[in-house]
């Protein structure tokens, strides 16, 4: 099995609806691109991967949100070192109907009050939704890994939440961890690094910003 050295996950730079979330109204979440703010985080952020990556070869999953593919594409890679793949599995989780913003509010709140995992938006998904569809992706990574040929370096340019359920899939976190913590930046990375005992540990955290408060004990 050859095991990439690393697996990097980036959310997206800015994106039209993170500046301005009347655009819901207008246009579909899929089909919101980027701000000049956000290509400029994602041309910074393929600054740092591409002295990161040096000249390995890099196996690239990227969500069908326009977003993403417009963050992947201002990241200047070598085309002969990328393998690209477009992945339906990390999209964003789907918000429901996002034309009414009263309804997406109070959706929003009753989402905070009740918890980002276990909470369905009304014809949309729950965190819980978004971990199963992340838990069938990660069975796919997990057999192309199989190929003695598999690049050095996974990329996954993702969602936020996305990013936090893979990570909470990978290193079996609790759901309590996972509600305690923040969703990264735009353009921000994880990396995921293979160290000499097999294992892989995330270069660094997800801010927290409460206290994890748990059921009953977890591993």
């Amino acid at each position: 099995m050859a095991r990439p050295q690393r697996i990097v996950l980036v959310r997206h730079g800015e994106s039209e609806g993170n500046s301005d979330d009347s655009v819901y109204e207008r246009r579909p979440d899929h089909a919101l691109g980027l701000t000049a703010k956000g290509r400029r985080q994602a041309r910074e952020t393929g600054a740092e991967l591409r002295e990161v990556f040096g000249d390995e070869r890099i196996s690239v999953y990227v969500s069908p949100y326009r977003r993403t593919h417009e963050t992947l594409g201002s990241f200047g890679f070598d085309p002969s070192r990328v393998r690209i793949r477009e992945e339906p599995r990390l999209r964003e989780q789907d918000w429901g109907n996002l034309q009414d913003r009263e309804d997406v509010r109070l959706q929003k709140a009753y989402r905070d009050a009740y918890g980002h995992f276990f909470y369905r938006f009304a014809q949309g998904e729950s965190g819980a939704d978004v971990y199963d569809r992340v838990d069938a992706f990660l069975e796919s990574l997990y057999r192309s890994f199989e190929d003695p040929g598999h690049p050095q370096n996974v990329l996954l340019v993702t969602h936020g939440l996305t990013m936090r359920l893979f990570c909470m899939r990978w290193f079996h976190w609790s759901v309590a961890e996972f509600e305690s913590l923040s969703n990264p930046g735009n353009g921000e990375t994880r990396t995921l690094l293979l160290g000499p005992d097999g294992r892989y540990t995330l270069d660094r955290p997800f801010v927290r910003w409460r206290t994890p408060e748990p059921y009953g004990p977890t591993g």
